[in-house]
């Protein structure tokens, strides 16, 4: 996370230039690859899938809107949450996912 505040002082604010995107877009691969070759039977693992997949549009579209990142975070986590060997993975989308910002609170 330090390299991504060194990074972005010395960039742009250009999409292009977000090293929070890149960092996202290569977190939100390693998961789906590490969800893809985990052996088990998981019921939920196509609402993983398909959250996954939208987290990875997201990114191809330039900078997501937090809550979107957010809520897809929330809907992966109970689809594999459980699962210990993806939980590493899981909590690096997690970190990268808080680059980019609090919601507001209300």
């Amino acid at each position: 996370m330090e390299q991504w505040q060194r990074q972005r002082s010395k960039q742009g604010a250009g999409v292009e230039d977000d090293p929070r995107v890149e960092a996202l877009r290569v977190s939100v691969a390693r998961l789906r690859r590490e969800l893809a070759a985990y052996p088990a039977e998981l019921p939920d693992r196509g609402v993983a899938e398909e959250e996954l997949a939208a987290l990875d549009a997201m990114v191809s579209g330039g900078t997501p809107e937090v809550p979107r990142l957010r809520r897809c975070l929330l809907l992966i986590a109970g689809a594999v949450g459980s699962v210990s060997a993806l939980s590493p993975t899981l909590t690096e989308v997690r970190k990268v996912i808080d680059l980019f910002g609090d919601l507001p609170r209300g």
